[in-house]
């Protein structure tokens, strides 16, 4: 009897639990149901949320995770779709779609040889897949990319590492390495804005990003923003305490403010020989940091025009002009050395750059004094002629031309060659224009601010250089002169003897 009892209470007990699991699976599939219309209304959230209550009432159907990791891959949670999907083919490994979407996975985080590996899984459990057989194809595509940038990066060909980069991201669009690769190369290209906007989209989604928060300061280092790049450098070795680009970055950061502020103390103190050696240290210390040296370029040529180096400090603003085009200062530095030269046509040029960029007031009077200084470098120079300083007095311009006049009259010459005498003729002309202008002060006056004496006087070409030497001298008066040669003295040797 006992024994009768005992075999009905073990037949009802698998009953029951018979009937549990059928009510289960049922309201599993249930949820499964409902989970895939919301999957089909691209409510994906709530898609999910069914999908997890049908694993929960069925952990061991393989379907279930596959639909869940589909839903998951919609959202772009990669990573957990992968975990989903490599669970889906471990409960059941002929399950052809999870093979498929853990291999979708991997791809989009930019795994290429493990996309691979389940791509050639589907294929054997169903060779003529379609989709598998493009997706091997993308997958052999990505890991193509990856050595062409890799061999770019190395020979700092960074363009085609970001071309590469964009090319893979189209079908590894959740990789994070791929996108900070991208973004570095970008920073090293000068594209600042683009490099800090891929790498904040990462830091959005995973703000521990060592690799990430390295390329923020470097885009901050390369736009001479040293202290708030030190910040993200000491951050992202905080993460990834190994990351040795941070750590090179990062000491590089620290010499170059140091070489930097020592160097413009030197000059405030104007110790020019000290800056100028810390200025060229400094510009040593990393060939990338375009602007940061663009700006140490250029104070070194400030020094440099201070220490009377006009050449190398011209030579220092045009590096620093090549390094940034749209360096005012290192312009503005260049054309006053021009204008310092005397090569007025080359500061006009830098002043016409600087206004054009920036039309300030005293642009446009630095623009107008080199346009000035130019129209009166194209003149005949007349205290050149007669071999004055623009400052020398009445008296000194007195001297001059009775010392210029005597050796250039014609009659001094006579003996010498066709030549020689027209050439001496002409000097002698320009000596007497010469003194014609800068002994009249009202002519002087004029001529020093760049106006054009023919507008007041007419031809300065018609006036007798013989009428002014004679009125200098005295001749006019019946007095007489004439040179005669000094016959102990050789050939083309006179003296001036007034009569």
């Amino acid at each position: 009897m006992l024994f009768c009892v005992s075999v009905f209470a073990m037949e009802s007990f698998w009953v029951y639990s018979f009937c549990l699991i059928s009510l289960s699976s049922r309201e599993a599939e249930s949820f499964k149901e409902q989970g895939n219309a919301y999957y089909i209304k691209k409510d994906y959230s709530e898609a999910f949320n069914y999908y997890t209550k049908a694993i929960d009432m069925c952990p061991k159907n393989a379907s279930y995770y596959g639909n869940r990791a589909a839903t998951l891959m919609m959202l772009s949670r990669h990573r957990e779709a992968l975990e989903d999907s490599q669970q889906a083919v471990r409960l059941d490994d002929t399950f052809m779609k999870g093979h498929l979407r853990e291999g979708k996975c991997h791809l989009s985080l930019g795994n290429a040889m493990a996309a691979s590996r389940c791509f050639h899984r589907v294929l054997e459990l169903e060779p003529d897949n379609s989709q598998a057989q493009q997706e091997v194809k993308n997958a052999d595509s990505v890991l193509e990319y990856e050595k062409m940038a890799e061999i770019g990066f190395e020979k700092h060909d960074f363009r085609m590492v970001v071309f590469c980069m964009d090319r893979a991201l189209e079908s590894a669009s959740a990789c994070h390495r791929f996108k900070v690769l991208k973004a570095e190369c970008l920073a090293m290209l000068g594209r600042y804005p683009e490099a800090q906007s891929v790498a904040s989209d990462i830091l959005r989604m995973d703000a521990t990003n060592g690799d990430a928060l390295y390329v923020r300061g470097l885009c901050l280092y390369y736009e001479d923003c040293i202290d708030k790049a030190v910040q993200f450098f000491v951050q992202a070795l905080r993460m990834a305490p190994d990351h040795e680009k941070a750590r090179l970055a990062c000491r590089n950061a620290k010499a170059l403010k140091a070489k930097k502020e020592d160097g413009n103390q030197a000059f405030k103190d104007g110790n020019y020989d000290a800056a100028y050696e810390l200025y060229s240290e400094a510009l040593t210390i990393d060939p990338n940091n375009i602007k940061t040296n663009a700006k140490l370029f250029c104070n070194r040529g400030t020094v440099g025009s201070k220490l009377k180096k006009i050449d190398q400090a011209i030579e220092d603003c045009t590096k620093a002009v090549k390094l940034d085009e749209t360096y005012i200062k290192a312009y503005l530095r260049r054309a006053q050395c021009y204008m310092d030269k005397e090569e007025y046509d080359e500061a006009v040029r830098d002043y016409e750059k600087v206004y054009q960029t920036e039309k300030t007031k005293e642009h446009k009077h630095l623009l107008k004094n080199a346009q000035l200084e130019l129209k009166k470098s194209k003149r005949k120079d007349y205290y050149k002629v007669l071999g004055v300083d623009k400052n020398a007095t009445e008296d000194e311009i007195k001297k001059a031309y009775r010392k210029r006049a005597l050796m250039h009259h014609p009659d001094r010459h006579s003996s010498a060659s066709a030549e020689i005498q027209k050439e001496e003729e002409k000097k002698f002309k320009e000596v007497g224009e010469a003194f014609t202008v800068l002994s009249d002060p009202k002519k002087k006056s004029r001529y020093d601010s760049g106006h054009d004496l023919e507008d007041d006087t007419g031809n300065m070409g018609d006036f007798d250089a013989n009428n002014i030497f004679k009125a200098f001298f005295g001749g006019g008066g019946g007095q007489g002169y004439s040179f005669e040669a000094n016959q102990s003295s050789g050939p083309g040797n006179f003296f001036f003897q007034f009569g």
